[in-house]
């Protein structure tokens, strides 16, 4: 009998499509019923929720300090926190910011600062959940597509847990993402396509060689791992929910996770109601928001330079979707030129050196502000996915390096005068 058999009581998933009931046995991806109906061009349906018997759940776990000192464990799809292995992730910063651009804000700025994780991503909140199962499930070899960051993090968190990664990625992913992952020892296949083609061939090759697919909404437990961070806001705000939360959206599986973590916490009824999210995309990459009213698919190439949030098909749409719907969540595109205007107040007035994808999230915040969108008083989390030293070469456009001096101080100093720098 496998590990997961004894603890299927635990929790089982549900269709978000047909609304099927399924048994965690072994491992688990898409409904069956709805996989059989997919097709490429569009958003896969048969995506997998994680339903937990929270009646139960409540009897022993009482207060909101009794689930964090257990570490969240009665409602994280493990056996055993130890399988979670000894990379802090999680447990980022909240930075509450008063100025932008010396003017004092009238509203709460808070920074949630998941740079901060093992391989400076928030997509370790995934990675360290999906290893975790496949230790659990004697599986040692993970498969996962990615323009980069989910690459790296798997790698990563394989590397530290003694597993083989396999990360399939676009050729146009930043240097720095496939040189995280080459470091970290995964076998890296460059695919001469767009995310999405990657995306499709190592489900292909994970079904042949029988091996662990990480990738995002297509394995359930990646939503699993990114809800923690609603845990963290509401321990960092002294259990209370915040007003608004601004995250990036590629394909959507990160804003379920948001929303999945506090639909747990009012299920356990620690909260009475759930804050507003905004999806910010990318105007260069909005399929996800573009089609949540459209009854017929319509699918608009992506040309951003946030590659983190640049996709076709995104694959967690019906479940994004219903989220927002559900709990009257927002939308909100941003330009590129929004997004690197952001990166760059964002750099200079807190000293947090974002990727596009995360910018993203902060231009959104930004554009709210510039609508007087934001009351006064309100408590705002932007939702920081990344490290701006994953993607140096897409800012490399907009920045200008000095050209050396010659090393006398008369030239240095004359230099430093004219800029009115001193």
């Amino acid at each position: 009998m496998s590990t997961i058999l004894k603890e299927e009581k635990k929790y089982i998933f549900k269709c978000v499509n047909c609304n099927t009931i399924i048994q965690p046995i072994g491992i688990q991806y898409l409904c069956p019923k709805c996989e059989i109906e997919n097709s490429i061009k569009l958003p896969p349906k048969g995506v997998l929720n994680t339903l937990y018997n929270f009646d139960n759940i409540s009897k022993k776990v009482k207060t909101f300090k009794t689930l964090k000192d257990r570490e969240y464990f009665d409602i994280l799809p493990i056996n055993s926190i130890e399988s979670l292995g000894y990379l802090r992730v999680g447990r980022t910063p909240l930075y509450n910011i008063h100025k932008l651009n010396s003017e004092n804000l009238n509203f709460e700025l808070l920074l949630k600062d998941d740079s901060q994780n093992p391989t400076f991503s928030f997509k370790d909140r995934a990675s360290i959940l999906v290893s975790a199962f496949a230790k659990e499930n004697n599986t040692n070899t993970i498969v996962a597509a990615s323009t980069g960051n989910a690459g790296s993090s798997l790698a990563g968190i394989c590397a530290s847990q003694g597993q083989k990664a396999v990360i399939f990625v676009p050729s146009s992913a930043p240097i720095a993402k496939l040189t995280q992952i080459v470091m970290y020892g995964a076998t890296i296949v460059t695919i001469d396509g767009n995310y999405d083609m990657a995306f499709d061939l190592s489900i292909a090759v994970s079904k042949h060689f029988g091996w662990f697919n990480r990738n995002t909404a297509y394995n359930p437990l990646t939503i699993e791992g990114k809800k923690t961070v609603s845990f963290e806001l509401f321990d960092q705000l002294n259990e209370q929910i915040p007003d608004r939360i601004f995250v990036p959206v590629g394909d959507g599986v990160i804003i379920s996770g948001v929303y999945k973590g506090f639909e747990d916490l009012l299920k356990l009824g620690f909260i009475e109601k759930m804050p507003v999210i905004i999806a910010v995309q990318s105007e260069g990459s909005k399929n996800l928001i573009a089609n949540i009213k459209s009854k017929t698919w319509k699918t608009i190439p992506s040309t951003t330079l946030a590659d983190s949030i640049s996709v076709d098909i995104p694959r967690n749409f019906y479940m994004t979707r219903d989220y927002i719907q559900k709990y009257d969540g927002e939308i909100v595109a941003v330009s590129d030129d929004e997004i690197i205007d952001a990166s760059r107040i964002l750099s200079r007035n807190t000293g947090i050196f974002a990727e596009p994808a995360a910018s993203a999230a902060f231009a959104g915040m930004l554009k709210y502000k510039s609508l007087n969108r934001i009351t006064d008083g309100s408590k705002n989390v932007v939702l920081l996915t990344g490290s701006g030293l994953k993607d140096i070469k897409t800012l490399s456009s907009v920045i200008t390096i000095p050209k050396p001096l010659k090393p006398e101080i008369d030239s240095i100093v004359d230099y430093l005068s004219d800029l009115k720098k001193i």
